[in-house]
């Protein structure tokens, strides 16, 4: 079903052809019609699928009646209350309202921590209808009166299972208690538990209910691999696969705010151009970090799953497991970064002795297995492996027997199988 026959106006359309998208996805083919309606919804939908969108053409179109060209602010109150966990996800999104709403008129701001107010105040006092914000931010324009949220229409909790993660559950109702009791609510959440829908049931009415099974079965523009090493020597063989398969725009996973630290500082160090991206970095430095790695000046971009939670690269081309993830489905959301649209990925997983488990559990998920390879050097001895196994200690390191050339001439398939 193309866009036009959703029900979206020209100017919407308009901006849809804009940024080159001409068939909508899963998602925004069921909630956009809902959204018009005006009713209330609640969704599951993963981060890549095109769920801004799915919120923001909609709620956009419905409000277009109330653009102006006034300069009094009383004119421009709010409308539309945007609220999400992060900051990266707060820029994304509201970069997405402004590029859907170009042709609308409609004013827009950010609110998010770790930045000075007084731009943000300046924004909210000239009067916006779109807010996208982070709940502790917003709380604290909301405490020193320089928002007015008593007329907002339209209220959007997204990544609603991020934040109960993240403990922002006391900071939502807090929100919902200063907005106008009669709104559209909209909940958008990679999940939907019972935690989840308990959150639903204290400011929903009546949802809708749009349920998008995760896609578990990996693009098949993704080319997947796994790679055994010692824990160890990950990292050197990742230095040295980027430099063999001169690979660029590669984002990393770990998972600690740590170990994110201290390999993109020891990758640094080795000559393969690296930064980070984590929760103790300022927003300034988290923003820098981003736009160095979107414009190749470092190579490699080491996150944790948090901290990455809603970037949004375009045409990224490799995803690196440093370290398997414990969820086998955080392994799909990783590896889900690529290989979008049909363009080609690549999915590299360095996998040691003690996360064969992980493996397991992914290719249970994916329902096949993933080739498994070793690359000359970086060989993992098997009767250390045994030592390890039983206890006896010893770290089974195997010897560099020389680094043979060549992208693919490097690695060799394993016959051991990590199946279902």
């Amino acid at each position: 079903m193309p866009f036009d026959h959703l029900g979206l106006d020209p100017e919407l359309l308009r901006a849809v052809e804009d940024e080159g998208y001409t068939e909508p996805t899963p998602i925004q083919e069921q909630a956009i019609p809902l959204v018009l309606r005006g009713v209330d919804l609640m969704a599951r939908a993963q981060t890549g699928t095109g769920k801004t969108a799915a919120f923001a053409l909609p709620i956009l179109q419905r409000m277009k009646g109330h653009a102006n060209t006034s300069f009094s602010p009383a004119r421009h109150p709010i409308r539309v209350l945007v609220v999400t966990p992060t900051r990266e996800l707060a820029i994304q999104i509201h970069d997405s309202f402004k590029a859907y709403g170009r042709h609308v008129g409609l004013r827009s701001t950010i609110v998010y921590g770790g930045v000075p107010m007084g731009p943000q105040e300046k924004d909210l006092l000239g009067g916006v209808e779109v807010v996208v914000a982070t709940p502790g931010r917003l709380l604290d324009h909301a405490g020193s009166r320089t928002l007015n949220l008593g007329q907002v229409e339209v209220l959007v909790l997204d990544e609603g299972d991020r934040m109960l993660d993240m403990g922002f559950i006391d900071d939502i109702r807090r929100i919902i208690a200063l907005l106008p009791a009669k709104r559209q609510n909209l909940l958008f959440s990679a999940t939907l538990d019972a935690e989840v829908r308990s959150l639903a049931s204290t400011f929903l009415q009546r949802p809708e209910t749009i349920d998008i099974e995760p896609t578990i079965a990996a693009a098949e523009s993704v080319e997947q691999t796994a790679y055994l090493v010692d824990a160890d020597r990950k990292r050197e063989l990742l230095s040295y696969l980027i430099r063999s398969r001169d690979l660029h725009q590669v984002l990393v996973f770990t998972r600690t705010k740590q170990m994110t630290r201290r390999l993109a500082a020891q990758l640094d160090r080795g000559g393969v151009e690296a930064t980070a991206i984590h929760g103790d970095r300022t927003q300034p430095e988290r923003e820098r970090a981003l736009e160095m790695f979107k414009s190749g000046e470092v190579r490699v971009l080491v996150a944790t799953d948090v901290a990455a939670r809603g970037l949004d690269i375009v045409d990224l081309p490799v995803v690196v497991n440093f370290e398997i993830p414990y969820d086998p489905e955080d392994y799909v959301h990783r590896i889900g970064r690529t290989g979008r649209a049909g363009k080609e990925g690549i999915a590299i997983s360095l996998v040691a002795f003690d996360e064969e488990e992980q493996l397991k559990g992914i290719n249970r998920l994916l329902k096949r297995d993933l080739p498994v390879l070793q690359v000359r050097g970086f060989e993992v001895d098997p009767s250390a492996r045994a030592v390890r196994s039983s206890g006896r200690g010893g770290r089974g390191r195997a010897p560099a027997r020389g680094r043979a050339g060549g992208r693919r001439g490097s690695a060799r398939s394993r016959s051991r199988s990590y199946s279902r």
